[in-house]
């Protein structure tokens, strides 16, 4: 197993960009309970990336099976915590075996399904215990969300809603970011475009030109409950490859606080499409979300992410002109965090993101 140092840091295996990028985020996961770092290399020291993907599968799914017989039998024996721990990384794990399967794979269906079992395991034993909630949003395409109540929640509590870009499952965030909001107080909706199962029919909704119709959808049904305060909503979304959110908050004026890309992601798609086109960028603009978004927002990124910090950074001056209440964040290669998606370091990011939104949800209260 040949290791490499590059620009943008560590590479598990330097000629197979993808696995390795993977493995980096199984990896970052582990300070946040979604894995642990000796079963993540045992499981890399069997895997060959040029066989196709079958040992990736075989291994990943080798593991998360034991990791869910290991939170069976736990639970049996009334050790919940334990039983929560290993669910946990199960559910990391199966994830990882689906990785790069298609959806019309039998192993990939046979993972996600796994995948969930675990989920709804963890949540149902939660203290407080969560729920699983279906929010109606398309016709025959519900969506599904994961709500975790705040604990020692005797009063409307606030609540941050954790909505990935397409083809970020919410099962990550039970791992990723659900312990940021519960030690601040706050009750946690996770929710992804898949629906309920194992997304079937992701491929026919992910292709729509409405996806931001979802989120005013999420907040329409989070307004239903009486156990979380209207007035301190705030929206986290996982990821930078799409401005779905973005736009969706620009469409609704209830949320307190947003940590998005404020639609620079398609400023950039619409750009490189210009470019490519060899047409004038000058028809860019009606797409810009600046005059539009009005809650307080936070943008972060790596320096070492897709897109270049210098490019971020210009454009994030341009939205500051027309909506002042913006920040940026770009977290450098010297102090990690600073991958794409911030896997390399998940809890410095979290951190940093979570404080800002405990405050901002503070002084809607003051």
């Amino acid at each position: 197993m040949k290791v490499q140092f590059g620009p943008g840091g560590w590479v598990q295996w330097p000629d197979s960009d993808e696995f390795s990028i993977e493995f980096m985020r199984l990896l970052g996961a582990a300070q946040e309970g979604g894995s642990m770092i000796s079963e993540c290399f045992l499981a890399a020291s069997r895997i060959d990336p040029t066989d196709g993907g079958d040992s990736w599968y075989r291994e990943w799914i080798a593991m998360a099976d034991l990791s869910n017989e290991r939170a069976d039998a736990a639970f049996k024996r009334g050790h919940v915590l334990t039983a929560r721990s290993n669910w946990l990384r199960a559910i990391n794990y199966y994830q990882a075996s689906a990785f790069g399967l298609d959806a019309a794979d039998t192993k990939q269906e046979r993972a996600l399904l796994a995948m969930r079992g675990c989920a709804r395991s963890y949540i149902e034993h939660m203290t407080p215990a969560g729920e699983v909630v279906e929010i109606p949003w398309l016709e025959g395409h519900a969506l599904e969300g994961y709500f975790l109540p705040a604990p020692r929640a005797f009063h409307q509590s606030p609540v941050v809603v954790c909505m990935g870009d397409p083809g970020h499952r919410k099962e990550e965030s039970l791992f990723k970011v659900a312990r940021y909001a519960r030690d601040r107080g706050m009750s946690l909706l996770a929710v992804d475009l898949f629906g309920s199962g194992t997304g079937a029919k992701f491929d026919e909704v992910v292709g729509r030109s409405d996806l931001e119709t979802s989120v005013g959808h999420v907040m329409d049904y989070l307004y239903t409950r009486d156990d979380i305060d209207e007035h301190r909503i705030a929206i986290l979304s996982d990821g930078l490859e799409s401005s779905f959110v973005a736009r969706g908050v620009a469409l609704d004026n209830r949320f307190a606080a947003a940590v998005c890309d404020g639609g620079i992601w398609d400023m950039h798609e619409r750009a490189f499409l210009m470019n490519r086109l060899s047409l004038s960028s000058s028809g860019t603009e009606g797409g810009w979300l600046g005059p539009k978004l009005r809650c307080p927002l936070l943008i972060t990124l790596g320096e070492q992410g897709w897109l270049e910090s210098d490019y971020v950074t210009d454009l994030f001056e341009r939205l500051k002109a027309e909506h002042p209440d913006v920040s940026l964040k770009i977290f450098e290669s010297s102090e990690t965090a600073a991958a794409h998606g911030h896997r390399d370091n998940p809890t410095l990011a979290n951190e940093f993101i979570f404080d800002w939104v405990a405050d901002r949800l503070e002084s809607v209260s003051a």
